[in-house]
């Protein structure tokens, strides 16, 4: 094959592939207008205003009342050998 004829198939394949991707959108573009739009939102209904029915209102104590932390403790201890040089 002499190089006119790969120019002339690569221009081909190029056309159809563009032809296509251009079928592909317009086919796409009909098929979305075609949807109904949505219809619009019916009336809200809403109640009552009302304030203060949730909040408790405490006084915070002096002191925090905490304690030390202590983890039980079930082994005798032991002491660790040390090596001098």
């Amino acid at each position: 094959m002499n190089s006119k004829q790969m120019k002339l198939g690569s221009a081909t394949i190029g056309a159809s592939a563009l032809l296509a991707m251009g079928a592909f959108a317009v086919t796409s573009t009909s098929m979305s207008a075609a949807q109904p739009e949505p219809a619009p939102p019916g009336p809200i209904t809403t109640s009552e205003i009302t304030t203060g029915e949730t909040i408790t209102e405490t006084v915070a104590p002096e002191a925090p009342e905490t304690t030390a932390a202590v983890p039980p403790i079930t082994t005798e201890p032991t002491t660790v050998a040390t090596v001098t040089p």
